[in-house]
């Protein structure tokens, strides 16, 4: 039944050549979880208007790099997804370090053939525990609301155009969206949504060093007042968007 699949590795890149080339051997090394399988994979990489050296070092590094002229994160995720010729779609942020536990663990999840999509839990590098404490809360509730962390998704990439994808009004929780769509795809369809937590995704904390305490407490701070509007905002979503490695 799956003997023919292809899975695409989507990575969503923005001046990133500090940690992408890591993020690539990490990502090739985890190939061979569906390659075991006979399965067909690719690895594809959403240059997002970057000004330093992405682009060139993903292809030294052996991916397909595209171009995605706005600076966006939903929109390079997108651009990534319809380049893909993928059954299955990988989405893994430039900045995170997937282990090959945890693309066996989708391997499997996909072979099961009851899963529509899913994500992981997340782990920060280093120690820093109140950011520590923020991740935990994250984990439970991505657990209990099966949220996928945009860091780390999989999807039937069928379901994934079904629903239209990222939205590109957000930029910023846009995998909250999609997580709530897919949702009601996967019961429509009567498949689930998982949450992988044997082998947490180890990410970046490089927000903890560039951006200080109170930068993200008033970034919350207004997205709650005004409900939601800071998300649809460039301007307003500057951690991601401001160019800082």
């Amino acid at each position: 039944m799956h003997k023919n699949l292809k899975v695409s590795i989507i990575i969503p890149a923005f001046n990133e050549e500090r940690l992408i080339g890591e993020t690539l051997r990490q990502v090739k090394t985890g190939l061979a979880a569906f390659s075991g399988r006979g399965w067909e994979t690719e690895l594809i990489v959403c240059d997002n208007n970057s000004t330093d050296r992405t682009a060139a070092l993903a292809r030294a590094a052996g991916a397909s790099v595209i171009f995605e002229p706005i600076n966006q994160i939903a929109r390079a995720r997108n651009s990534g997804a319809a380049a893909a010729s993928g059954d299955w779609l990988i989405f893994v942020d430039a900045e995170s370090l997937p282990s090959s536990e945890l693309f066996a663990e989708v391997a499997e999840e996909i072979g099961a053939g009851h899963c529509l999509a899913g994500g992981c839990t997340i782990r920060l590098e280093g120690n820093y525990p109140m950011d520590n404490l923020g991740v935990k809360l994250w984990n439970g509730i991505s657990r209990c609301l099966h949220w996928l962390a945009g860091s780390f998704i999989f999807c039937e990439a069928s379901a994934f155009r079904q629903v239209g994808g990222f939205s590109s009004e957000l930029f910023a929780a846009e995998e909250i969206d999609l997580s709530k769509r897919l949702k009601r795809l996967a019961r429509e369809m009567g498949k689930s949504i998982v949450i992988l937590h044997r082998h947490p995704l180890l990410t970046s904390a490089r927000k903890m060093h560039l951006y200080t305490p109170r930068e993200h407490a008033l970034f919350l701070a207004k997205t709650v007042w005004r409900r939601g509007k800071t998300l649809n905002s460039r301007e307003e979503c500057h951690t991601w968007y401001d160019g800082r490695r």
